[in-house]
């Protein structure tokens, strides 16, 4: 007995199934990428997008700025020795109200307090507020009166936190409501 069953496992084996080696999977394809990359690529290029976006809106407001200031100091040098003194203050009054302008649509037919409201929405102190609003005085004065040197000076500091959108207090609510 023991002789048939060895020799019938012997045959058994023999047109048994025959076995391979094991193979592994082929190696994933770089393409398509896994979502997850499709998400940080996405991501990246968002960001990318943003960044370029604020540096734009970042160097069209420093040339803002610098045109602002070359023209203030222009009109300086222009009347400093042989211009006359209400010609500059006339100058440095326009510049002031196209500025405002460009934050409050009013500010150009703004008189006395309004005027000094929209200018106290950017954060100066108050001599230099003072001098910004005698300004608006001197122009209908005759030219002799006044400091033009603390005025351009204060016309100067105003323009340089002016030119910067996010230098400008919000209006007052009950001003928003009276001009609506």
């Amino acid at each position: 007995m023991n002789a048939g069953t060895g020799s019938h496992a012997a045959a058994a084996g023999a047109s048994g199934p025959s076995l391979r080696d094991i193979h592994l999977p082929a190696a994933p394809s770089w393409w398509p990428p896994a979502p997850g990359w499709w998400l940080l690529a996405a991501i990246v290029l968002l960001l990318g997008v943003m960044a370029a976006w604020a540096w734009r809106r970042h160097r069209r407001a420093q040339r803002r700025r610098k045109q602002v200031l070359d023209e203030l100091e222009q009109l300086v040098c222009r009347h400093h020795g042989d211009g006359s003194p209400a010609t500059l203050l006339q100058g440095l009054h326009q510049l002031l109200r196209r500025v405002a302008r460009q934050h409050d649509a009013d500010a150009i037919r703004q008189r006395g307090g309004a005027w000094r409201e929209t200018l106290a929405r950017v954060p100066v102190d108050a001599a230099t507020l003072d001098q910004l609003v005698a300004l608006d005085r001197l122009i209908y004065q005759p030219p002799g009166e006044g400091d033009r040197e603390a005025i351009v000076a204060a016309t100067r500091q105003w323009l340089r936190l002016a030119v910067k959108p996010s230098n400008w207090e919000k209006m007052a609510p009950e001003r928003e409501a009276a001009d609506a």
